[in-house]
């Protein structure tokens, strides 16, 4: 039986991860930023998403970044881990192994690279969701995947196994989009997994986001979302134009390059990216300081 309220909440956001100089993981820094992150309003955090650098945080080290958003605020809201890959079975694996570390939920993205039929994404995602007792949460983002999860897929799921509760949702075909609105069952819900698609998605009967710019304009991000939530369309809207074009000049490259920036210049430094990403360049970061300054966020 599938549960009759979200386990997590409306405005979630994909926490970055914290490095030193020198590339390392920075547990007290990503400790502080969780702290930051749920005082300034979200009611969950993903940890080592897309957001969070996972491609290049290796296993042992996204068991510490867990153990260290646990122990910061794991009293306070719900900590959900990013532990899916593109192997079925390291993906089972894994998901068993964090979820003995008391994280609240998973998140698990659809397999990039091999390109499976849709049959293999609805084998993939059942054998994760069967081996833990978390809720679960599938994230469609043909962008970074090569393929799209279609909305018949994520509605068998949806409809087929109790505890996958939730899609990110960052397909961006909005017709896709409705279609797994309109077909969900109770119990299971539609995040935006782009910020700038939020006031559309939630429109449609979408139920919030996990958010990138929530690192960096978390109450601004948040009060859109709640106006939403209460059917202040015009409301939303308004906060949606103001806050635009920082959710695209965030994304003017590739993520989260641009969001690690921002963080710098709102005078919470979270070190760089690890290659093969690079740091934002001088002539990137003064554009985003302009657009931060205008929307008001610097």
């Amino acid at each position: 039986m599938k549960a009759t309220t979200p386990p997590f909440g409306r405005f979630i956001t994909a926490m970055i991860t914290p490095f030193t100089e020198n590339r390392e993981l920075d547990l007290k820094r990503a400790q502080e930023l969780a702290v930051r992150l749920v005082d300034k309003g979200c009611d969950a955090l993903i940890v080592n998403g897309t957001t969070g650098e996972s491609p290049t945080v290796f296993y042992p080290q996204k068991i510490e970044l867990f153990k260290a958003a646990i122990e910061a605020v794991g009293d306070r809201v719900p900590i959900l881990a990013n532990v899916g890959d593109n192997c079925t079975a390291d993906s089972v694996e894994f998901a068993k192994e964090v979820v003995k570390l008391g994280v609240d939920g998973i998140m698990t993205v659809v397999p990039y690279y091999n390109k499976p039929p849709q049959e293999g994404l609805y084998r993939h995602f059942k054998s994760i969701a069967l081996a833990v007792d978390v809720p679960m949460i599938l994230y469609n983002i043909p962008g970074r995947c090569a393929i799209n999860m279609e909305a018949d897929t994520t509605l068998r799921l949806a409809h087929d196994i109790d505890n996958i509760v939730a899609i990110k949702e960052a397909s961006g075909n909005f017709d896709q989009i409705k279609k797994i609105i309109d077909g969900a069952p109770e119990g299971f819900w539609v995040l935006s997994g782009d910020d700038d698609a939020t006031y559309r998605l939630m429109e449609l009967g979408g139920y919030g986001v996990i958010s990138t710019i929530g690192n960096v304009a978390t109450e601004r991000m948040r009060e859109l979302v709640y106006l939403l939530a209460e059917g202040d369309f015009a409301g939303a809207e308004k906060a949606h134009l103001a806050l635009q074009p920082l959710m695209k000049e965030l994304f003017v490259t590739a993520n989260p390059i641009m969001v690690k920036e921002a963080m710098k210049l709102v005078g919470f430094d979270c070190g760089g990216v690890r290659l093969p990403l690079i740091d934002a360049t001088a002539e990137q970061s003064a554009k985003l300081a302009e657009v931060m300054r205008a929307v008001g966020v610097l």
